[in-house]
């Protein structure tokens, strides 16, 4: 049996471009969105013709307790995880009402309880599984004006550490990657000068391509099997 990747957010940016490097690698694919039904659909019927692979699509808001137990059932066995869908928030603290609030936690942490629940039996039974989380640098240092978002990214990380030592023994490798700034539609928020001004702040003095992002989950999902509890900092050397 071939092995099976579940990706979330996966019909743009992060979690298409991992999408594409484990179908280079061979894996099927399960791909999750929200709501970009057509698009997803488009792609995975791209890298099934590009790569051989079967590659199945769900449509699930991750925030959504119930919704993420009916997608996994449908998705089976799954050997990779990659937990990346994200929403962020911007603007001060005192301004984000409390539905704002839950939002930003329930699908950028909430979500990975949802969806590692389901993974880790079936892992633990055939003792091997990798459970890669997306992060970033925000959940490391914090950022004014994404209080919840950095706060999310910080449970991420916490989760992460906290999950591969519980499963350790049991051969499954639990890993993060902390972003720093790369080039997808979560920046569109920003103006041309605002994201003139953090690029200079970046010693690599670009922004992070998401291709580059997907070979970094590509990399950890190829790691040695001792690689386990580790968050990964890919931000061109901005922290």
């Amino acid at each position: 049996m071939k092995k099976k990747a579940l990706i979330t957010g996966a019909s743009r940016g992060i979690g298409a471009e991992a999408a594409r490097a484990l179908a280079q690698e061979g894996y099927d694919l399960f791909l999750v969105c929200k709501s970009s039904g057509c698009e997803i659909k488009r792609a995975a019927a791209d890298l099934e013709k590009a790569y051989h692979i079967r590659c199945e699509t769900a449509l699930c808001d991750v925030s959504d307790a119930s919704r993420v137990e009916t997608m996994m059932k449908q998705a089976g066995e799954i050997h990779v995880l990659v937990n990346n869908a994200a929403i962020s928030y911007i603007g001060l603290l005192t301004d984000m009402s409390t539905d704002q609030w839950k939002q930003v936690i329930d699908t950028n942490l909430n979500a990975l309880f949802y969806t590692c629940r389901h993974v880790i039996p079936q892992m633990v039974r055939r003792r091997e599984g990798k459970i890669i989380n997306v992060s970033s640098i925000w959940g490391n240092a914090g950022a004014s004006m994404e209080v919840a978002y950095s706060a999310s990214k910080g449970g991420v990380n916490s989760f992460t550490r906290a999950l591969a030592k519980e499963l350790a023994p049991s051969n499954v490798q639990v890993n993060a990657v902390a972003f720093g700034v790369i080039d997808t539609s979560m920046n569109a928020c920003f103006s041309k000068e605002e994201m003139d001004a953090l690029r200079e702040e970046i010693p690599a003095d670009r922004l992070g391509s998401p291709r580059e992002a997907g070979e970094m989950i590509r990399m950890l999902v190829n790691a040695p099997s001792y690689l386990t509890g580790q968050i990964i900092t890919m931000d061109g050397g901005y922290s």
